[in-house]
């Protein structure tokens, strides 16, 4: 038969000629590429792991199934030795790779020149790292120091000389090197020994504000180092103040300016080769200074706002003074905004229709060349509220469920109390009613239901500004159908016939009916009679009985009934069957004369049992006969006052004097007016006449008039004579 003969793995690369390890050399930044090559029977699988030095933070990448371990950007962390193990069933094969990161030569420390004066001391340092260390080696003006002949030190890092001459002036150099590289350093020495020189100009003027610090330049090169120092107007004394802080490059410093710092100042130098001076003046301004009105102001949506800048500047920065808005930091152009809503005019600055976007920080800034001042005003837009959100139902009971809702923004403006409405999807759809109120901002209510309501609810939250939009509706809650929880109200008889009883009420609303089929259960029976309760079922609101006694009480209930039971035992209510007209006249009928125009009338009402109804009062009616002056008499024209209640007199007025009338007096009930009674007979006596209808003068002279005069349109009586009067 033929067959394969297993076999243990065996290196190819690295060949077994070179031993169990190998070293590796790879340059900092480069490429580290490892290889391992086998042969076996099973195939042999390939694994690497480092074995000595740093773990890595992530496993290596391999290529070509494994065979190469690749490693890119080496750092000195991927130091160290790698193993390949080939292995199958029958054994495994192993190699090392001793990996060695070298690298160029790196500065750490680079030799600085400078300007030195005479006699000073000079260190120059150099370091740098590689792998190999890299060798240091000085060179001066190019050419390496011989240690020998150096009057000063020198080592691998430092080089030193002290007491410089204006002779050791040269060009310095560090280098370092490695099998990988070389890398230079230079530094130029200048050893100089000159009295300062003052850079900045002689006569400078400066100007600040008051409030801000001042600084006055005095820019100096010399060598050695210069003394500097300050003084002010005539006065020798340098200034070393805390008010004045003098910095490292000569300039004097003048902290938070005062109108008295203003004046002539003078910068003294001064080293061993020689003495320099500049002089400068500082005027000081008064500071910019501003006032935003109104600071806080709170405006309601849609309205306008003036928002006004007043400033204060030093007339001297007039021409450089300028005015600008800016709203949360952001400057506002100087053309009208917002569709021409906010509109700057230099120092105003109006909003009309105000959105709440325009809510926030708005600064007045003016700047003159010398310094800026900001005044700032807290614009609050108010608002109605938000609608609420996500309306929630739970505990859900027959009469009762719980409603919670998230509220809406209140736009600067507290909510004060939240308005509950419901819709009756049965009764009265999309039509909304209050059913409760949350004060304060409260966002849950127990909810009161009636029985047979399938209901929606919504929320309207309510702030200082208004009402909000109401929310969106929540889920429907259809509560169960009970018996109903009351009776009809306002039960009353009404009838226009006599032996008629026509009863009727109001009917329950449509949200007090707790259920279908809903009926009225009405029993009624005579008072004071013993008798059995009359009862009939109605769906109306009204039942009429015919054939009972005229005016007569009746005791009367009405109950709610309907598919799931009866209301409450009803409360019993007192009513009168149909009324007829009153069938007695008034008697005992007299008249008392009080004046021409005016008399009194007195009565004697009809019996209570001969109204046959509800005494409403009693109507008088008279008429004028003849006139007691000429005798003539006088179609009737009757006239009639009406006096309401049980009472037994009435006054009447308006009545023409010296005339004979005639007087009847009738009861009247709710069904119509009873028979008069006989009529009475009176006179008026006479009254004051009219006045004269014209006067006239027919003609005068010196000593005389003739006068005439109309009759009166009424005389009222005999005419006795007349009145004449005059005035001169």
């Amino acid at each position: 038969a033929n067959f394969i003969k297993e076999r243990k793995p065996k290196l190819l690369i690295p060949p077994e000629s070179a031993g169990s390890s190998s070293s590796v050399t790879v340059i900092k930044g480069g490429v580290l590429l490892l290889e391992c090559i086998a042969e076996g029977l099973p195939t042999p699988h390939l694994s690497w792991v480092k074995v000595t030095g740093n773990t890595p933070k992530e496993e290596p990448e391999t290529e070509n199934f494994g065979k190469i371990l690749k490693i890119e950007q080496v750092t000195a962390a991927d130091e160290g030795t790698y193993q390949c193990t080939a292995s199958n069933a029958m054994g495994r094969a192993r190699h090392e790779f001793h990996v060695h990161v070298e690298e160029p030569p790196q500065w750490l420390k680079k030799p600085e020149g400078g300007v030195y004066s005479v006699g000073r001391n000079l260190v120059l340092l150099c370091e740098a790292i590689g792998n190999p260390e890299p060798s240091i080696q000085w060179k001066l003006n190019g050419m390496p120091i011989d240690a020998r002949t150096f009057r000063g030190r020198i080592s691998t890092r430092e080089i030193s000389l002290t007491n410089l001459q204006l002779q050791d002036s040269a060009v310095f150099q560090c280098e370092a090197t490695n099998k990988h590289g070389t890398i230079l350093a230079s530094a130029n020495v200048n050893v100089l020994n000159i009295a300062p020189l003052i850079l900045t100009p002689d006569g400078e003027n400066y100007a600040t504000v008051v409030g801000y610090s001042a600084f006055l330049h005095c820019d100096i090169f010399a060598s050695p180092k210069a003394d500097v120092r300050w003084t002010k107007d005539d006065s020798i004394e340098s200034l070393s103040t805390f008010h004045y802080e003098l910095n490292k490059n000569g300039t004097l410093e003048i902290r938070a300016a005062r109108k008295e710092d203003s004046g002539s100042y003078a910068c003294w130098a001064s080293n061993s080769v020689g003495k320099r001076a500049i002089t400068a003046n500082l005027d000081v301004r008064d500071a910019t200074k501003l006032v935003v009105t109104p600071k806080s102001p709170r405006v309601l949506k849609s309205h306008s706002v003036l928002l006004k800048c007043q400033a204060e500047f030093d007339p001297h920065l007039k021409q450089s003074f300028q005015l600008s808005w800016r709203k949360d930091g952001q400057e506002l152009p100087a053309n009208s905004t917002g569709g021409g809503r906010i509109i700057l005019d230099r120092d105003t600055l109006f909003i009309s229709s105000v959105l709440l976007e325009d809510q926030g920080v708005y600064a007045c800034v003016a700047s003159t060349a010398l310094d800026t001042a900001r005044a700032e005003a807290q614009l609050v837009v108010l608002d109605v509220p938000d609608p609420p959100e996500d309306l929630q139902l739970s505990e859900h009971q027959n009469r009762s469920v719980r409603l919670s809702w998230k509220a809406g923004a209140s736009h600067n403006s507290p909510v004060n109390e939240s308005i509950i409405e419901f819709e009756a999807n049965r009764s009265e759809p999309e039509r909304w009613q209050e059913l409760s109120r949350v004060p304060g901002n409260g966002t849950t209510a127990l909810l009161a239901l009636a029985p047979y309501v399938d209901y929606r609810f919504r929320v309207v939250s309510v702030n200082g500004v208004g009402r909000s939009q109401p929310s969106k509706p929540s889920l429907r809650y259809a509560t169960p159908p009970a018996a109903p929880d009351k009776n009809p109200e306002n039960i009353r008889v009404e009838a226009s016939e006599p032996n008629e009883m026509v009863m009727k009420w109001e009917p329950l609303k449509p949200m007090e009916r707790n259920g279908p089929g809903l009926e009225y259960k009405v029993s009624w029976r005579q008072r004071g009679v013993e008798a059995d309760w009359n009862e009939e079922l109605v769906k109306k609101h009204s039942l009429s009985v015919r054939n009972v006694p005229t005016f007569v009480p009746y005791e009367i209930k009405v109950q709610a009934v309907n598919s799931l039971g009866s209301g409450p035992e009803p409360n019993v209510t007192i009513g009168y069957s149909g009324e007829d007209f009153p069938d007695a006249a008034p008697s005992g009928v007299s008249v008392e004369v009080v004046n021409s125009t005016l008399v009194k009338v007195f009565w004697f009402g009809i019996p209570r049992d001969r109204v046959r109804g509800h005494l409403r009062g009693y109507k008088v009616s008279w008429w004028k006969t003849r006139s007691l002056l000429d005798g003539k008499r006088h179609h009737p024209e009757k006239h009639f006052l009406t006096f309401v209640g049980d009472r037994n007199y009435g006054m009447i007025p308006g009545l023409e004097p010296f005339s004979e009338f005639r007087l009847t007096v009738l009861a009247f009930n709710s069904r119509g007016d009873g028979p008069e009674s006989s009529p009475v007979v009176f006179e008026t006596p006479e009254g004051v006449p009219d006045q004269p209808r014209f006067l006239r003068i027919l003609s005068f002279d010196r000593e005389s008039v003739t006068l005439s005069w109309g009759l009166p349109k009424r005389a009222n009586g005999n005419l006795t004579g007349y009145i004449l009067q005059y005035q001169i």
